[in-house]
């Protein structure tokens, strides 16, 4: 949610942060409408209280008909009291409605347009020159790592099995994550996969993006798509130490996405399926903090890409491809020789104090005042890496080359031959 403070005082700002995004600024006028309904049904209701306080005080030391009229003044107030409270329930559901259908303000800077008017930040590394390069899928169904015609009988369209080098690689790569989080300080988690339809709304993952969640309705529990949601969630309604400064995480997880509106895109091999697995960073940090970490997560991502030893870019992403709770984001997309082109592996988005104020994450300042944190999270390794492990590293001969980084999560292979 956004700051109420900030649409009393410059709504203006908020409707232009929705014009970047594409998004309705009557979103914003319903909420200003909401605001001030909420607050005059508050301060009506608060005003019978107190009026029925007052009386309450007086009945006993009245008599007469100053005592028979107080009596009848009281129970005309019980029946005031009673319909503006439910005025103010009902005003306050209307606010909240009002509330999350505004997504988070996009920090100055972010460029304008939609998913193809991103700004390139930087390239880094050199494009391999292959002839006639084989794709990922080739490549892994030669390695015997990548079973994707077994996946689909198993289980339907964009399903998989790792298998052999293939499991052994992602492991690696995770394992590898987690061991660069660690070294950086963050807390290594294991998720949970399934949450509550509290930390899923918290996190913005119910509104545009409601679609891509799988749903378990017999226990009103939903699939996540990413650990950013128990990690989220993880401090909900508490108050959390950040004296010492951010506190970050690293979540490995299984994640899982409907891939809805998606047919027909990405169908061959293990680029967009609704099962993988990932390892994701979260940082709970003060706000004045938040800029900086998120050039801290990125400088992560871009370790891990520069030990896998694959060419990417760094795309500052346009304000109308952001998700409904992040104010900026960078993607880091590798190349992918088979395709000729730059394909997304990471994202890390800085959320400000957007999805800990749906969740209620405060900490304290230095006058002990409880104040909204700030949360960001950021892709550290995900199954879709051995896109573009795999054919970056392909040789003539079949063959891939394992960078020397993840070797030794490998059994210190530096080749990966082909199946005879």
């Amino acid at each position: 949610m956004i700051d109420l403070r900030l649409l009393r005082e410059d709504p203006d700002r908020i409707r232009a942060s929705q014009q970047l995004r594409g998004e309705s600024t009557e979103a914003v006028d319903e909420l200003l409408r909401a605001d001030e309904a909420r607050r005059s049904a508050t301060q009506r209701f608060e005003a019978l209280r107190a009026e029925q306080k007052s009386l309450s005080k007086r009945v006993p030391k009245a008599s007469g008909d100053e005592r028979a009229a107080l009596l009848a003044r009281t129970k005309e107030l019980a029946a005031e009291v009673k319909a503006a409270e439910a005025e103010t329930t009902a005003a306050g559901e209307a606010l909240r409605t009002a509330h999350l259908a505004v997504s988070n303000v996009v920090q100055d800077g972010v460029p304008p347009g939609g998913e193809d008017d991103f700004v390139v930040l930087r390239e880094v590394g050199d494009i391999p020159q292959i002839d006639n390069p084989k794709d990922h899928l080739e490549i892994g169904e030669a390695l015997r790592a990548i079973d994707t015609e077994r996946g689909a009988k198993v289980s339907g369209s964009r399903f998989y099995f790792l298998t052999g080098v293939g499991a052994l690689l992602q492991l690696g790569l995770l394992q590898m994550a987690i061991a660069q989080a660690v070294e950086h300080g963050f807390t290594p988690s294991i998720t949970p996969s399934l949450v509550k339809p509290e930390s899923m709304e918290g996190t913005g993952f119910l509104g545009a993006h409601a679609s891509e969640v799988y749903r378990l309705e017999a226990d009103d529990l939903y699939l996540v798509g990413t650990s950013e949601v128990p990690l989220a969630a993880y401090h909900s309604n508490e108050i959390i130490d950040l004296e010492g400064g951010p506190q970050r995480f690293a979540g490995w997880s299984s994640c899982y996405r409907r891939e809805a509106g998606s047919y027909g895109k990405d169908v061959r091999g293990i680029l967009r399926v609704h099962q993988f697995d990932k390892v994701e960073m979260f940082s709970f940090c003060k706000p004045e903090d938040a800029a900086e970490e998120h050039l801290r997560l990125l400088a992560m991502e871009e370790e891990m890409l520069a030990k896998v030893e694959i060419p990417y870019r760094v795309i500052d992403v346009a304000g109308g491809d952001l998700g409904s709770s992040a104010s900026r984001k960078y993607d880091c997309e590798a190349w992918v020789p088979s395709q000729g082109r730059y394909r997304e592996v990471t994202s890390t988005s800085n959320c400000t104090t957007f999805q800990a104020r749906r969740l209620n994450i405060r900490y304290r300042d230095a006058d002990g005042k409880p104040q909204t944190a700030a949360t960001l999270n950021g892709t550290l390794a995900t199954t879709r890496w051995l896109i573009p492990i795999l054919e970056n590293h392909q040789q003539p001969d079949g063959s891939v080359r394992v960078p020397k980084a993840l070797q030794p999560y490998l059994g210190g292979r530096d080749i990966l031959e082909p199946a005879r």
